[in-house]
C-alpha cells in the first residue's frame, strides 16, 4: 500500500464513523453508502488531491453531495 492510500484509507474509516455516528446507520449501510458517493470516487482519484484534505472536510463535501444530489464546491 503507497502513502496516498493510506490516507485515503485514514480518510475513509473516519468518514464512514462520521456517518454512523450523526445517522445510527449500521456499519455495513454507511460503508455503502458513501462507498457508492461521487466524493468516494473523487478521493480514490489521487489526481484530485482530495485524500490530502482532513476527514471533517471531505465529510462536509459528502453531506453536501447527499443534501443536493450531486457533487458541490465548498466554500472555503
Amino acid at each position: 500500500m503507497d502513502k496516498k492510500q493510506y490516507l485515503a484509507g485514514y480518510v475513509t474509516r473516519d468518514i464512514i464513523g462520521f456517518i454512523i455516528e450523526d445517522t445510527g446507520m449500521p456499519v455495513d449501510e454507511a460503508m455503502n453508502q458513501f462507498y457508492h458517493s461521487e466524493v468516494f470516487e473523487k478521493l480514490r482519484d489521487y489526481e484530485t488531491g482530495l485524500y490530502l484534505q482532513g476527514a471533517a472536510y471531505v465529510y462536509d463535501l459528502y453531506r453536501a453531495e447527499k443534501r443536493e444530489g450531486h457533487l458541490v464546491q465548498l466554500e472555503i
